[in-house]
């Protein structure tokens, strides 16, 4: 484990050298985004934050942007409205992003919740947490590598479930889980998981000159346990009478799973690029480049899953990967 005070001395290394120039919070209005947000500020360093979320939240986000700015003048947060569990709006949202920036150093991607109120689809016909947590996701990294593979260390970071890949995680038959009988709040959390690790160990492979982060967070409490429950039904009781206070009591504080999460942004812990870190290396899922896919989890450790992804790359791979391309292809 990465102890608290390494990261803590890590981060107090950021400054306008070492922070990231110019970054994208998708999902940064609550939350580790959120959390994560607030850490990079505080350092001071001079970084430039597009902040994207739903139109209901901007009000609550300009107060929070507000604050930001009193922290640190030299931090520029901007609010980008972007409905982004559409995947037209999340283009849209990218085109805005490229048509201002030439360079990204840093993706941060955390957007979702289980879905335990059952399949609820979007406009597009597409589950809404698998759109939040996969499709929108890989379409934001897809939109902007362009602009990544411009910045001299770029990083994307996925928040959800890495590490915790089985080999049986896929339903290579029914990959939106449509089928009578497939979808649940928990078979869906365990595939969209195994989607996002085997997608981004794909990218990272074809893309050496970025670090890819597929992050396990661990219980932090963010509301997101109760996002989508209906009040009075008997998983609604059971997450507000049990879950709540359990996550509560062993749940890192907001300040420090914004301390790691930064860490995990820019340490070069990760890829071997970044703040400069002296303590043992991350492992990546591509032993032969410095870069790759790093599988790092609420400790901060990283783990290649050696046992798991090979398969998951033979078995997996192209079925997700060419189906993805299938749903992303009109908004390419």
């Amino acid at each position: 484990m990465v102890s608290y005070k390494e990261i803590q001395a890590s981060n107090a290394l950021i400054n306008d050298a070492t922070a990231p120039r110019v970054a994208v919070f998708v999902g940064g209005t609550s939350g580790i985004g959120k959390f994560t947000i607030s850490a990079l500020v505080a350092t001071g360093a001079s970084t430039r934050i597009y902040l994207v979320g739903r139109r209901s939240s901007e009000e609550r986000m300009r107060a929070f942007i507000q604050e930001l700015h009193a922290i640190n003048p030299k931090a520029e947060v901007i609010w980008t409205e972007g409905e982004i569990a559409l995947l037209a709006e999340t283009r849209r949202v990218c085109e805005i992003i490229k048509s201002k920036e030439s360079r990204l150093d840093l993706l941060f991607l955390s957007a979702g919740y289980a879905p335990f109120d059952g399949r609820n689809e979007t406009t597009e016909g597409i589950e809404i947490t698998q759109s939040l947590e996969y499709y929108s996701r890989m379409l934001f990294i897809l939109q902007l590598l362009p602009i990544l593979s411009k910045a001299e260390a770029p990083r994307v970071v996925s928040v959800l479930g890495g590490g915790l890949e089985r080999e049986t995680s896929i339903n290579l038959d029914d990959l939106d889980l449509k089928k009578p009988g497939n979808f649940s709040g928990v078979n869906a959390q365990v595939q969209y998981v195994a989607m996002n690790t085997v997608t981004l160990d794909k990218l990272a492979s074809d893309n050496p000159e970025v670090t890819f982060c597929h992050t396990w967070p661990g219980w932090v409490s963010t509301g997101n346990v109760r996002r989508g429950v209906v009040a009075n039904s008997i998983w609604g009781w059971f997450v507000r009478l049990l879950l709540d206070p359990i996550i509560s009591l062993v749940a890192f504080r907001d300040e420090e799973s914004g301390q790691r999460h930064l860490f995990q942004s820019t340490s070069a812990a990760f890829g071997g690029r970044g703040v400069p870190w002296q303590g043992k290396p991350g492992q990546n899922s591509l032993e032969q480049q410095a870069n790759g896919l790093f599988l790092v989890n609420y400790k901060c450790d990283c783990t290649p899953n050696a046992k798991v992804l090979p398969l998951l790359r033979e078995k997996a791979l192209k079925k997700v990967w060419d189906h993805t391309n299938e749903v992303l292809g009109p908004y390419l």
